[in-house]
């Protein structure tokens, strides 16, 4: 996958076998577990904002939208979610349910977070600080952005 210049679109889009999930550090002993993350070493990029998603009913989704530039890593910090990610061809659902995994999403996924576990929690770094101009809301706007023309689903 090849990124174009921090704050532009992607010079070649990625498709979703461009999301993976990552096994993050981990440090267990008998009084509990730690995981650390550091900036280009246990991520794929710079991490410039950090939120996490809670209180989230059992069942709901969250999400459904694309970034043009932005990249996500998404860990289930506690409970359990699905991330639906498509490229406009293929779909693919990854489970996340250990605070030590986390996906990346590059840019031009769209994604969606479902099937939340009561509880969960789900962080989200972000490669770039917030900016609405960077979301694609709208999926005909999507399939518009990676030049297709007919839905996937």
């Amino acid at each position: 996958m090849t990124i174009s210049a921090r704050g532009s679109e992607p010079a070649i889009l990625p498709t979703v076998f461009d999301c993976h999930i990552y096994q993050l550090p981990r440090i267990s002993a008998v009084s509990g577990s730690i995981t650390s993350v550091q900036n280009s070493v246990d991520l794929p990029f710079e991490v410039q904002r950090v939120f996490y998603l809670y209180d989230i009913p059992a069942g709901e989704n969250r999400g459904a939208h694309a970034h043009r530039s932005c990249h996500q890593f998404l860990v289930a910090a506690g409970g359990s979610f699905e991330v639906m990610v498509e490229d406009g061809r293929h779909c693919k659902t990854l489970f996340l349910n250990q605070p030590f995994m986390g996906l990346h999403i590059p840019p031009g996924i769209w994604a969606r977070e479902q099937n939340f576990s009561s509880a969960s929690i789900c962080l989200v770094l972000t490669s770039q600080p917030y900016d609405e101009a960077d979301y694609i809301r709208q999926y005909d706007d999507y399939l518009s952005f990676r030049g297709l023309s007919e839905r996937l689903h």
